[in-house]
């Protein structure tokens, strides 16, 4: 559901990172393991490092290989259980089936074993056959964030799709993701986008890098301006 109120949403790989995003003014985080794989489900043990190093809200990733596809469900399931239990109460995850269509069996047994917990539903909306009719599903599914650049390119491809899906009024938050560039900012947040989501563009340095709590400040600004 759009909204005005400004969320920065910050990736972390680490403690440290976590530290860096609280005190450059992020709300939230998203943590995830292995960047190279564009973000799979972190350690039990990172988990509880970061969970001690922040009280920010931490939005789990659940995703065990590069691709928009369920995986080892039975494994996932597990991992789920093993961070519900070591503290995690926000998720991420989200799979597609071979049509490019949501895969709903795949999310509801998750959703089942996270058991009212929050969760988004990232990126491979995106690849969606039907973005759109993706986030009837999704409501329905129960999520209530949904990360999307509109398109598989990144946002500056997919302006036109985050327009129509911010313009909604009912269903999960739209949360803007994904080769975000701070110039884009504005014409969101004037389309009724309230919620942002970064991570390289908080690591001058690269993914090797911490993050940086000068550019976090600076995004947190923009965002609640």
């Amino acid at each position: 559901m759009s909204s005005n109120t400004g969320l920065l949403e910050v990736i972390a790989l680490t403690a440290v990172d976590a530290e860096r995003a609280q005190e450059g003014g992020a709300d939230r985080l998203e943590l995830v393991s292995d960047m190279a794989s564009d973000g799979l489900t972190p350690s039990v043990e990172t988990l509880r490092d970061v969970l001690a190093a922040t009280d920010l809200p931490v939005r789990v990733m659940l995703r065990d290989n590069m691709s928009f596809a369920a995986g080892d469900l039975d494994g996932l399931r597990a991992d789920a259980a093993r961070l519900i239990e070591a503290g995690a109460r926000e998720f991420v995850f989200g799979f597609l089936d071979l049509e490019s269509e949501i895969d709903v069996d795949a999310c509801e047994t998750l959703v089942k074993e996270l058991d009212g917990l929050p969760w988004t539903f990232h990126r491979a909306i995106d690849r969606a056959r039907d973005p759109l009719r993706a986030y009837d599903q999704l409501t329905a599914l129960g999520c209530d964030t949904v990360l999307a650049a509109g398109h598989p390119h990144g946002v500056a491809h997919g302006l036109s799709v985050l327009q129509r899906l911010a313009r909604r009024s009912d269903g999960p938050r739209l949360l803007v993701g994904g080769g975000l560039r701070a110039q884009q900012v504005h014409l969101l947040r004037a389309g009724g986008v309230g919620a942002f989501h970064v991570g390289s563009a908080v690591r001058p340095g690269g993914w090797e890098s911490d993050v940086d709590v000068a550019a976090v400040r600076e995004w947190a600004a923009l965002v609640k301006e």
